[in-house]
């Protein structure tokens, strides 16, 4: 596997500063650039193509906090993160909430679909404007939990140097980390189908 912090020259850690991982990368893509190759044979041009594609995955997995978690745990446990088998109990009341709000505004959705009147499509579309704030502020809810799981794998990233010698103190972090890994990639989930609804309910 491709260690993708290496290929960006930082360190394997579970939380990469945004800005500073940016400007790592354009300084990179400077120095990689194929266009730096340009007068070099076939087999030269097409390995720093590769090189700069690779940068470049590497850039798009790290500069997203729940595919760098996951490419450091892959790294790191020598495997795939381990997903929830069911959705955990503090979390079910929230997902049943999500999933009844989105059938609703789907059920709008297939009421408006068959509405031909200019006058009734008028009425339903402000009708859609609540249903796109109610599903905004799901959203926002989901926003919530996930800006305070980032918040701690923020403070985590200050534990990992200091369990670099301890094999129990790592292991352990290891387990919350895969545990927040999967949180984040409910919550991933869930704001894509809930922006979904809301484009849908946004289109005149």
């Amino acid at each position: 596997m491709t260690d993708y912090f290496a290929l960006l020259q930082e360190p394997r850690r579970p939380w990469l500063d945004p800005a500073l991982l940016k400007a790592k990368f354009l300084a990179r893509s400077a120095e990689l650039h194929p266009d730096r190759v340009h007068g070099a044979g076939e087999p030269e041009k097409a390995a720093a193509a590769q090189r700069y594609a690779e940068l470049n995955s590497a850039f798009n997995c790290l500069r997203e906090p729940k595919d760098c978690l996951r490419h450091l745990l892959e790294l790191e446990l020598g495997r795939k993160p381990e997903d929830f088998q069911e959705i955990p109990a503090d979390l079910a009341d929230l997902f049943m909430e999500i999933a009844r709000l989105c059938r609703q505004a789907n059920a709008f959705l297939a009421e408006r679909a068959r509405v031909g009147s200019p006058v009734l499509r008028v009425q339903l579309f402000e009708r859609g404007q609540e249903w796109a704030e109610r599903l905004g502020a799901m959203q926002g809810r989901v926003g919530e939990r996930r800006e305070k799981l980032i918040r701690e794998l923020q403070d985590l990233d200050a534990e990992w140097n200091e369990t670099q010698g301890s094999t129990a103190a790592r292991a352990r972090l290891l387990r919350r980390l895969e545990e927040i890994h999967r949180l984040l990639s409910f919550y991933t989930r869930w704001n894509s189908q809930i922006q979904e609804a809301i484009v849908q309910l946004t289109l005149a």
